[in-house]
């Protein structure tokens, strides 16, 4: 497990084969079986991305659901929680670039958390996430995040299997997928509970089908603490 100081104070943390292969495998074919063009989500999405809708396969509910990464979520958002979202994107071949940015919390630092799941290798050449480490806090006096600063980012690479959770207020981005090796990932958000009523108000936007009225709360003590 991550050590809960450094988890804090870096904004992210990576776990490593938290899925085995079997578990990759049927996440693989769910994600190929259920791929939908950019025109037939509600909001279209980047032409340079194929994307998937499989929030409602038990595969992926229990994915969603793993005890190590609920660990980490919880840790991170520090209070009751509901898992607001679960979808597959992959930078196509030559695809995939996105400038740095945060995705941004809503009412409060730390109220949203995202895990991105390895279905394929992530490298540097197949589009891995770029991130700042540190990011996601800035100190009150530092000057405006510069996004087209890349001088502290870091390939973030690993393999089928490995999870990477984080802060959504971290800098982060998709980087370019220059070998056309597949990247397909699942992207999983979740959220602070008293983020549930506004989260209801755009489900339809964002293509959301699966029920999220189950709560977690933070285990408190599952984080090594040295």
């Amino acid at each position: 497990m991550p050590d809960r100081r450094e988890l804090h104070a870096n904004g992210y943390a990576m776990l490593r084969s938290a899925i085995g292969p079997d578990t990759v495998e049927a996440l693989r074919a769910i994600f190929d079986a259920n791929v939908l063009p950019s025109d037939q989500w509600p909001v279209p999405r980047g032409q340079d991305w194929r994307h998937a809708q499989l929030d409602l396969a038990p595969v992926v509910q229990a994915t969603c659901r793993l005890p190590a990464l609920l660990a980490v979520v919880g840790e991170l958002i520090g209070e009751r929680f509901f898992i607001a979202q679960a979808e597959g994107r992959e930078p196509l071949p030559g695809g995939g670039h996105q400038q740095l940015h945060r995705d941004l919390s809503a009412r409060r630092p730390g109220d949203m958390v995202n895990a991105l799941v390895f279905l394929d290798d992530f490298a540097a050449h197949n589009g891995a996430t770029r991130i700042i480490p540190g990011s996601h806090r800035p100190q009150p006096d530092a000057p405006p995040e510069d996004f087209n600063d890349e001088s502290r980012a870091v390939h973030l690479q690993g393999r089928a299997g490995d999870i990477l959770v984080f802060d959504v207020d971290l800098v982060h981005g998709g980087s370019l997928n220059a070998s056309g090796a597949r990247r397909r990932s699942m992207l999983i958000s979740y959220r602070s509970e008293q983020l549930h009523a506004t989260h209801l108000a755009t489900t339809a936007l964002r293509n959301v089908r699966m029920d999220t009225t189950e709560r977690f709360a933070p285990t408190g003590n599952a984080l090594a603490t040295g």
